[in-house]
């Protein structure tokens, strides 16, 4: 364990609940690696109380801070900059402090595309993307960035679609369609890339999926298919896939390496993917066997 000093640096996470993070294992697994003064912490922080936190993590010199639920599109309107990509995001997951203030980026797009094949042309594919909350939205950016030809984003409310839609204006250089979740067998069998990002087999509710086995039958053989969640490891929508013949990636890489790319934010300089990766896989495994 690092000794907290006088000099010691701040960085942290924010959310509400932000128990549930795994954020600060993985953090300080890579600060201590790397021998710095600086430590990580989880921050509690009710949405009625956001705008005076942020102006306490000003006050105090905090370097930089993740943020989760509730706060990922609330944050925009109290930072000096937000970066193209958490713009187009329309969430900030990243802030980093400069001499002007507080500046929010996101790096879940980043950290979503890590673990996809960067030498394939994915100018000819499909993706499908399960749920319409603001986890999808980085997907969504993520797979415009791959160059996907279409994107189709499934949902349980045409309002709440419709917005999501309307939401990107032409902010995107991909063909994006919207459908209800009763439409999904219709199409699967030409997907290429599906992709769940809602909390649908996250414990608890382990034995939950978000397809159904005979829908998820229906893929291509070789399709890619990513689940969002990392706990449990593989979740049952995996686990049909793999049944199915899909290739599959689970959420703990996305996790890593969007935490990595906001760990070099802060530090600027290189850091210790494999360590943050290990000491999650560590303390998962503990978890989950104890």
């Amino acid at each position: 364990m690092q000794a907290i000093k006088g000099t010691t640096r701040l960085l942290g996470v924010i959310g509400y609940p932000v128990e549930h993070s795994l954020s600060p294992i993985m953090h300080n697994a890579a600060i201590a690696h790397m021998n710095l003064d600086y430590v990580y912490v989880p921050f509690p922080i009710k949405p009625e109380d956001l705008e005076v936190a942020i102006a306490g993590f000003a006050a105090i010199g905090l370097v930089g801070f993740n943020i989760t639920i509730p706060h990922k599109q609330a944050i925009i309107p109290l930072l000096t900059e937000v970066s193209p990509v958490a713009k187009a995001v329309g969430a900030v997951n990243t802030v980093f402090s400069t001499s002007e203030g507080f500046c929010g980026t996101n790096t879940d797009v980043e950290g979503f595309l890590a673990p996809l094949d960067k030498n394939r042309d994915w100018s000819q594919t499909v993706a499908v993307i399960l749920g319409n909350g603001g986890a999808s939205r980085a997907v969504v950016a993520g797979c415009a960035q791959l160059g996907c030809a279409s994107v189709r984003v499934v949902g349980r409310n045409q309002d709440r679609l419709n917005q999501f839609l309307n939401s990107w204006s032409n902010s995107l250089s991909v063909n994006l369609s919207i459908h209800l979740w009763e439409e999904l067998p219709d199409f699967i069998s030409q997907t290429d890339l599906l992709v769940n990002t809602t909390p649908i087999g996250m414990y608890p509710h382990v034995e939950a999926s978000p397809v159904d086995v005979g829908v998820m039958e229906k893929l291509p053989l070789g399709a890619c298919v990513y689940d969002l969640i990392y706990t449990p490891n593989p979740t049952k929508f995996l686990r049909q896939a793999q049944k199915a013949g899909a290739r599959t990636i689970d959420g703990l890489e996305m996790l890593v390496q969007q935490g990595a790319a906001a760990l070099q934010i802060w530090l600027q300089q290189p850091v210790p993917v494999d360590i943050m990766r290990q000491s999650l896989q560590n303390y998962l495994g503990f978890r989950n066997s104890h």
